[in-house]
C-alpha cells in the first residue's frame, strides 16, 4: 500500500510539470491558502518561530507572514515536478542564476557550497547542477519509503551530478567528495539534533547549529560560497544567487585547524538572518528550529 501511494504521488508530481508554469504557480498559491487553516500543527510551529524571531511584530504581522509562508511551502512542493522533469531549455527560462558561478564550480579549488533552507532550495540545486561545467555533489535527507527515496535521488541526479550523499552518512562522506575535487552543496541550518551541533544564537535565541561547515572547509582547504534561492513573484521562476566566497572562513590556527568554530557559526547565522529579513515568508518556518534546548532550558514549543 505504501509503495502504491508513493507511486501515485510520483505520478501526480510528473503530471503537474505538464501544466503551464503560471497555472502551476497559481495552483500552489491556492493550495497554500487552503493548508493554512487545515495544517494546525505546522501552523502553530510557524507562528511560534515567527513570534520568537520577530518579537517586535504584531500578531497580525506574524499571521500574515505565516500565511504567505504556507503559499511558498505549497509552491515549492508542487513545482518540484518542473525542476525534476522539465527540459533544460524550459528550466533556463525559470532559473535565474547570478554571482561568481563558474568560479565556484570550475574545480580549480575544493569548494563547499552552503545552501540554506529557503523554500526554493531545490531550485538552487537544480540550477547549480544544470550549469556546472563538471559534476557536483550534494546532500539530502533520506526518505523513509524506499520508492520515494530512490525517486528523490534519481531526480536530483539528472544533471552533472557526481553523488547525492545521505545526511546519515555523515561528514566523512561529504569530505571524500570535497577532497576528490567535487564541489559539494550542503545545508547546515536546521536542528538535526545535538550530535555535531553547538548552541549558537539565531535571531537572539540559542539554536542547535551543525558545525559541519567550518570543519569540512578546514579539512578540505575549501573555499566557501553561500547560495541563496528566492522564489520570484508571480510566475517569474527563481533567483539563485551564488555569493562571493567568504574570506577567512573558517578562521584557522597555526596548524590549519578551525581556531574558533563558535565564531564561524555566528558569522554563518548572521548571514542567514540578513537573508531572512529580505524575504521572511520564504524561510522554512514549519521546522522546529529551536527544538533542542541547552541543558536545563524548557521547550519553546
Amino acid at each position: 500500500m505504501k509503495s502504491l501511494s508513493a507511486r501515485l504521488s510520483i505520478g501526480l508530481i510528473w503530471l503537474l510539470h505538464l501544466l503551464p508554469y503560471p497555472l502551476l504557480a497559481a495552483l500552489g498559491t491556492a493550495v497554500g491558502w487552503l493548508l493554512w487553516p487545515l495544517a494546525r500543527s505546522r501552523r502553530r510551529i510557524t507562528l511560534r518561530n515567527l513570534e520568537l524571531c520577530f518579537p517586535d511584530w504584531t500578531p497580525a504581522q506574524q499571521r500574515a507572514v505565516g500565511r504567505r509562508h504556507f503559499v511558498y511551502v505549497a509552491r515549492a512542493f508542487l513545482e518540484r515536478g518542473v525542476l525534476w522533469y522539465a527540459s533544460p531549455k524550459r528550466l533556463q527560462r525559470l532559473l535565474h542564476i547570478e554571482g561568481p558561478v563558474l568560479e565556484a564550480l570550475d574545480g580549480s579549488r575544493n569548494t563547499l557550497l552552503l545552501g540554506f533552507h529557503f523554500e526554493g532550495l531545490d531550485a538552487g540545486w537544480t540550477a547549480l547542477s544544470l550549469v556546472a561545467p563538471r559534476p557536483v555533489s550534494g546532500m539530502y535527507t533520506p526518505q523513509k519509503n524506499k520508492t520515494l527515496d530512490d525517486w528523490v535521488v534519481a531526480r536530483r541526479s539528472r544533471f552533472h551530478t557526481a553523488a547525492i550523499v545521505s545526511r546519515h552518512d555523515g561528514a566523512a562522506a561529504m569530505l571524500r567528495q570535497l577532497k576528490a575535487g567535487v564541489p559539494f552543496y550542503t545545508l547546515p541550518d536546521m536542528d538535526f539534533g545535538l550530535r555535531s551541533s553547538r548552541f549558537i544564537d539565531f535571531f537572539g535565541i540559542p539554536a542547535a547549529t551543525l558545525d559541519v561547515a567550518p570543519r569540512l572547509a578546514a579539512s578540505a582547504q575549501a573555499r566557501v560560497y553561500p547560495v541563496v534561492t528566492r522564489i520570484l513573484p508571480g510566475a517569474r521562476g527563481y533567483a539563485i544567487t551564488v555569493h562571493p566566497a567568504w574570506s577567512d572562513f573558517p578562521a584557522l590556527d597555526a596548524r590549519g585547524r578551525p581556531a574558533d568554530i563558535d565564531n564561524d557559526l555566528r558569522r554563518m547565522n548572521r548571514f542567514i538572518e540578513d537573508q531572512v529579513r529580505t524575504m521572511p515568508a520564504q524561510y522554512h518556518w514549519v521546522h522546529k528550529r529551536f527544538k533542542n534546548r541547552p541543558e536545563g532550558e524548557p521547550s519553546l514549543y
